[in-house]
C-alpha cells in the first residue's frame, strides 16, 4: 500500500476528486482517501511513476505534500 500527503482538500467534494484522479491512473487500485489526515492510499498492480501520480492531483487542485 501506497501513502501520499495531500494539500488543500477541505470537503467531501474534494475527497471524490482526488479519488477519481487517482484511481483514473492505469496500476492504481483500491484508492481510500482520509479527510482528517490529508492522506491518500492506494495498492498499485504495476510500478507508478510518482510524477504521474503529482501530477493528476495537481489537476484535481491539490498539492502533493
Amino acid at each position: 500500500m501506497t501513502i501520499i500527503q495531500i494539500k488543500g482538500m477541505s470537503c467531501s467534494h474534494c475527497v471524490m476528486a482526488v479519488t477519481k484522479a487517482l484511481g483514473g491512473i492505469d496500476g492504481v487500485q483500491n484508492v481510500k482517501v482520509d479527510l482528517a489526515r490529508g492522506e491518500a492510499s492506494f495498492d498499485e498492480t504495476k510500478p507508478v511513476d510518482r510524477a504521474v501520480i503529482a501530477e493528476r492531483i495537481r489537476k484535481a487542485g491539490f498539492d502533493v505534500a
